[in-house]
């Protein structure tokens, strides 16, 4: 395959598709049921068909009208954690034939690429159904159904240079049997920076070390809460090699807006150092209050809210909510979105669209706002796969691909 041509069936903002592309990729399609998240895809892979709406409602002549060529690679992130039942009354909802990945197996059927592969959430290796049948092993026995050679793996963003603690399922499912479906490890954490992104030998690995998380982020411009915009300019060169590759191609800033925090959340953030979460504020004055509690303090804040991250570690998982989960290093306000976006890996030349933030779907179903119940730019950033990681998974493939063909 000299130019593979790849189909992202899952494609939420295009993650996934971004890493392929820079493997040296053709994204052809995508189908996304989110208009905002649809729009993010199609305006950053202006040459790939997006296919707005429900997969289950798209059938073999349409997908094949819409593409034109045949993909070589399909590759997506069925929601098969939960599991997401298509069909009502359609038995054990563990199991994912009762979920969308049955629509990831109907894209093997149609177009029966060279290969296929799927991600998802870690905890779907533990997954079993009510009569304790491993998920995994069904998914993998419906891949081979059709000719496939099933490998999968528990992938560690951070081995392959992003700055985030995140752990992602990847199972690669091909027509020719892969000696090494998965990349090796190319870099290590360790929290002792140095100012330093500099190669480290481990017995002859070669590895380098993974950007930390101010490391990823300290050449953005300093905005307070309420400060940014979502196009500005840069306001100080790249300090380190993994800001450049950010910042390559890209000659302003998109999505670097500051939540609009009260002075009184502004007060609590100050009160927390490195580590430190909302549970951990002392002061009565600042503590968190009960929801409709008229005041009252609440005897158990959520942990996990608004944590502040430390600069010289890699961050923990960004999340869909990270909006709400991490407190900026240095300032007292939440990650804007293109922190986020830096975190996950995404150049800084990759915009999205639609709204920063916006309240719970189900309010705005009941106040009729149907045109804003979409996938805020938050997370779309925090459904992605880290581009980087599925750069270095799609290079392995395609290395192996050709080990093949030279044999």
């Amino acid at each position: 395959m000299t130019k593979p041509k790849v189909f992202d069936v899952f494609s939420g903002a295009g993650g996934f598709s971004l890493g392929f592309e820079m493997a040296g990729c053709d994204i052809i399609g995508a189908i996304e049921h989110d208009k905002w998240a649809a729009d993010t895809f199609s305006y950053n892979h202006p040459n790939a068909t997006m296919m707005l709406g429900d997969i289950e409602s798209f059938d073999e002549d349409y997908l094949k009208k819409q593409l034109k060529e045949k993909p070589d690679i399909i590759i997506g992130g069925p929601p098969c954690q939960g599991f997401s039942v298509c069909v009502k009354n359609a038995g054990d909802p563990k199991d994912p034939r009762n979920s969308l990945f049955t629509e990831f197996i109907r894209m093997a059927r149609i177009f029966s690429p060279e290969v296929m592969v799927m991600e998802n959430v870690p905890n779907i290796i533990k997954a079993k159904t009510k009569s304790g049948d491993k998920v995994v092993e069904i998914i993998k026995e419906e891949f081979v159904k059709l000719g496939y050679n099933v490998a999968y793996q528990i992938l560690t963003a951070s081995d392959y240079g992003v700055p985030q603690m995140r752990q992602r399922f990847v199972l690669v499912a091909s027509k020719e049997k892969l000696e090494k479906p998965f990349p090796d490890k190319k870099f290590f954490v360790s929290d002792d920076s140095n100012g330093q992104l500099a190669m480290f030998d481990i017995e002859g690995m070669g590895l380098k070390r993974c950007p930390t998380l101010w490391e990823a982020i300290s050449d953005l411009p300093d905005i307070e809460a309420r400060e940014g915009a979502e196009v500005m300019e840069y306001t100080a060169p790249p300090k380190n090699d993994y800001q450049a590759l950010c910042r390559k191609g890209s000659k302003e800033l998109h999505n670097h807006l500051a939540m609009k925090h009260t002075k009184r959340l502004v007060d609590r953030f100050a009160a927390m150092t490195w580590g430190q979460s909302v549970s951990d504020i002392t002061d009565e004055r600042l503590k968190q209050r009960k929801r409709n509690g008229n005041g009252e303090i609440s005897t158990s804040p959520y942990d996990q809210n608004n944590r502040r991250m430390h600069p010289d570690k890699i961050c923990h998982t960004i999340t869909a909510t990270f909006y709400g989960n991490f407190v900026h290093p240095y300032k007292n306000r939440n990650f804007t979105a293109r922190e986020g976006a830096r975190i996950q890996s995404f150049p800084d030349s990759y915009v999205f669209l639609g709204k920063p933030t916006v309240v719970s779907k189900k309010l705005l179903m009941k106040e009729g706002r149907t045109g804003e119940a979409y996938l805020c730019q938050y997370s779309q950033i925090g459904n992605a796969v880290p581009p980087l990681m599925a750069k270095a998974i799609a290079e392995n493939i395609l290395k192996q691909i050709r080990l093949q063909k030279e044999k």
